[in-house]
């Protein structure tokens, strides 16, 4: 598994970048490339399509967790997982959605534009998974107290990834998910596996 987070907004050389494409070169098919975050705006906008697209013959796995334009324009090279948040999804569709019931004919929009699955992070509210094949997975978050939100979000993506390739099973791996971040929101720090299967007995 690999992933690709852009957290500073600097200047990014020609020649870091030649050397990023290098390392995407080394991916096989059935790989997972995890785009996650926003990017600095001194590249271009495609940068995660044209990512994408480079690797689109060797049938790599995408997973975008990144918002509006970013997410959207991945789309069209069917990215085995989104994870938008509720706001964002709203924020593409110009609605507010507050329920796991109220997200998922707007995910089921994503599936429609391209998306193989989409997971909905929600906070305290849980999460909505909306997958390809027609299933509908919500769960409540476990019970947690809030402690640092920050890396929350990627935590749930690594926990769904790690929940379905230990199963192949998509309602484990939302529980999973699920479990990892509620793990990393209730400390300060990222979570333990102990952690996580605290959380995950909850579900």
């Amino acid at each position: 598994i690999s992933s690709i987070g852009w957290v500073i907004a600097r200047e990014i050389s020609s020649d870091k970048i030649a050397e990023l494409y290098g390392k995407l070169d080394g991916l096989k098919t059935g790989d997972i490339l995890v785009l996650a975050g926003s990017i600095p705006n001194t590249l271009p906008e495609t940068l995660y399509s044209d990512i994408m697209g480079k690797l689109e013959k060797k049938e790599v796995l995408f997973v975008v967790d990144a918002t509006k334009d970013l997410l959207t324009k991945s789309l069209c090279f069917k990215p085995f997982l989104i994870k938008p948040n509720n706001h964002e999804l709203g924020e593409i569709f110009g609605v507010e959605l507050k329920t796991r019931d109220s997200v998922v004919p707007y995910a089921q929009k994503l599936l429609e534009q391209g998306a193989q699955n989409v997971l909905v992070s929600m906070a305290g509210e849980g999460a909505v998974l909306v997958c390809g094949n027609g299933e509908v997975y919500k769960s409540p978050a476990p019970k947690c107290t809030l402690v640092n939100s920050v890396g929350a979000g990627d935590s749930m993506v690594a926990g769904f990834i790690a929940g379905w390739l230990e199963s192949q099973d998509y309602e484990h791996a939302l529980k999973m998910g699920l479990a990892a971040g509620s793990a990393s929101a209730s400390m300060e720090g990222l979570a333990e596996l102990e952690n996580v299967q605290e959380m995950l007995n909850q579900l």
